[in-house]
């Protein structure tokens, strides 16, 4: 129980915000139940307003259309900073988009980059191709939405999505419990690891619909701003399913329910609230694809190709920590926006 004290998880919290930037110690969330409280803290309620109230797209001068990209939060913050967003981003920037402005990046920030990236992958404001702006947004929790432009600094001040911890939700990791509570009723297995018990559940759908709710205030709100929003995130894992509506959970065997304290309850997603309104990619025929795609390019490359192979660098994204990082996955993303910026 001592190795999941708040206190003892800072450290590796810390690590996990790049420098300049410091952790708020105050913004760790190791549990559902925490990440029910964060929903009251000062700092995640005062950006809750903004993003569902406050925040309008930056002006870019002579763009012609909009899209929106939504893409996962990281363990490593600032977001861009991640190999996954690295990957992502030098996958746009080859494709043609391009910053609208640079902007000084923070001192010792780029140190993050390899030698052959560059200093564009960085910047976070809008991009912009022929006349198309993309703006980038992540899902957070438990910020619900984070405009790219605001990942950084916010108000003058380094911003909370550059501040915060939160592996609360993750329950598949065994750890994202808080022994230390007293309403805790998460019980250790065998294997040392923690079951989530049914309070766990109760505060996860609670704070997966308030995530939902959020989401969709903020999205329909923005909306008209945009000929398209897509969003770019894993199977499987719960920014995914704070989007997914019945038919997409039903397709991809994402859960409809958790059963909580108070008996069975169910999970909602933005698109239950906005039908049509956010395009979930990859697909499952995407995902297959882009394996396929691999297993040739491992082959042609003298690495291992067979089944187990293929899908152990797919896992990890071949260095880019998720699959969603990955060449032969993001080439279905680029052919979507590219898609969007044709029919807008």
């Amino acid at each position: 129980m001592t190795a999941l004290a708040p206190e003892t998880r800072l450290p590796v919290s810390q690590r996990k915000i790049r420098h300049p930037f410091e952790l708020d110690p105050t913004m760790c969330f190791y549990s559902p139940q925490a990440n029910l409280d964060a929903l009251k803290h000062p700092r995640v309620a005062a950006w809750l307003e903004f993003i569902t109230t406050g925040w309008t797209p930056p002006v870019v001068p002579g763009a012609t259309t909009r899209l929106a990209l939504l893409l996962p939060c990281t363990k490593y913050k600032p977001y861009v900073t991640s190999r996954e967003h690295r990957g992502i981003n030098a996958a746009l920037l080859a494709d043609g988009w391009r910053p609208v402005n640079r902007e000084p990046l923070p001192p010792g920030l780029s140190a993050i980059l390899e030698p052959e990236e560059s200093e564009d992958l960085l910047q976070v404001g809008p991009l912009q191709r022929d006349g198309v702006v993309l703006d980038r947004f992540v899902i957070s929790e438990p910020l619900a939405l984070v405009p790219y432009p605001e990942s950084m600094y916010h108000a003058g001040a380094q911003s909370p999505a550059t501040s915060y911890d939160d592996p609360g939700l993750f329950e598949s990791r065994g750890t994202s419990v808080s022994p230390e509570r007293s309403d805790c009723s998460a019980r250790m297995a065998a294997d040392g690891s923690w079951r989530w018990g049914p309070a766990e559940r109760e505060a996860y759908v609670a704070m997966h619909n308030a995530m939902s709710s959020h989401l969709v205030t903020a999205l329909g709100r923005l909306a008209p701003d945009y000929a398209a929003i897509t969003a770019w995130v894993s199977p499987g894992l719960t920014h995914r399913s704070f989007l997914a509506d019945a038919a997409l959970r039903a397709d991809e065997g994402l859960p409809t329910t958790r059963k909580g304290s108070a008996g069975v309850l169910r999970l909602r997603g933005v698109l239950d609230a906005l039908p049509g309104a956010v395009q979930v990619l990859p697909t499952r025929d995407q995902i297959s694809a882009a394996q396929d795609a691999l297993s040739q390019r491992l082959a042609a490359t003298g690495r291992p190709s067979g089944t187990g192979s293929v899908r152990s660098v797919f896992a990890r994204g071949d260095g880019h920590d998720t699959p969603l990082g990955l060449p032969e996955l993001l080439e279905h993303l680029l052919a979507a926006l590219n898609q969007a910026a044709t029919n807008a």
